[in-house]
């Protein structure tokens, strides 16, 4: 049985999460009315959810062509990465003064559920998570306007790896977050630093200029089990 009385809100999550851990790759086009038969909703709420989506840079609105998943260019990987050398050095150096209790719990909390994932090999997991450990990093800051643009960054760079690299499994390597978050938990703030852009150096090393395109079954991706 297909989903019933989804609100826009709970429409763009799910295709926020498939996005988000590569089930949809950048450039897949989002027809209204197949999402609207699929999520059982009207036109009007799907253009909502597209709209949405558009204003966080996940989907792009093209006159006459419709919705698609955002699709970085090269250049676009490169400014995002810029971007990040710049933006998280500055929130690990906050976190290393402002860390309580209560947020290194959730930091490892967090690490512990990284774990369980790559244990049980649960790669759409490991994707996400990779993705929203930079974003919890931002959170713990506690600067609004930091996490905002860091979900903004970390989505486009999860675009950015299903574009160009070879194996998601080499994007993230296992105990890199793990040995930031220490850094961060010792209070070592230009340990934490250097390990960050050493991160990202990773990540970017690991992308190649081609990708592979496909259909998608996104009928069959949001049908219930």
């Amino acid at each position: 049985m297909k989903p019933r009385d989804l609100s826009a809100p709970d429409i763009a999550q799910k295709l926020y999460s498939a996005i988000l851990e590569h089930r949809i790759p950048p450039g897949t086009k989002l027809a209204e009315g197949r999402l609207a038969t699929i999520f059982s909703v009207n036109r009007a709420r799907i253009r909502e959810v597209l709209a949405r989506l558009a204003h966080e840079q996940v989907v792009e609105l093209v006159p006459h062509q419709g919705a698609h998943v955002a699709k970085p260019t090269v250049e676009d990987a490169k400014s995002v990465f810029e971007a990040r050398r710049l933006v998280e050095p500055f929130t690990v150096r906050k976190l290393t003064t402002t860390l309580t209790a209560d947020k290194t719990a959730l930091l490892r909390r967090h690490l512990a559920k990284e774990e369980e994932a790559r244990r049980l090999d649960d790669q759409p997991s490991i994707i996400r998570l990779s993705g929203e450990f930079h974003v919890l990093l931002a959170d713990l800051a506690g600067n609004t306007a930091l996490l905002r643009t860091t979900r903004e960054l970390s989505m486009q760079t999860c675009l950015i790896i299903s574009l160009y690299s070879h194996s998601t499994a080499l994007s993230c390597r296992a105990d890199e977050h793990e040995t930031i978050a220490q850094a961060v938990i010792d209070k070592e703030a230009e340990q934490a630093v250097h390990l960050i852009l050493e991160h990202f150096d990773h990540i970017q090393g690991s992308l190649e200029l081609n990708a592979l395109q496909e259909d998608i079954d996104l009928e069959g991706l949001f049908a219930e089990n």
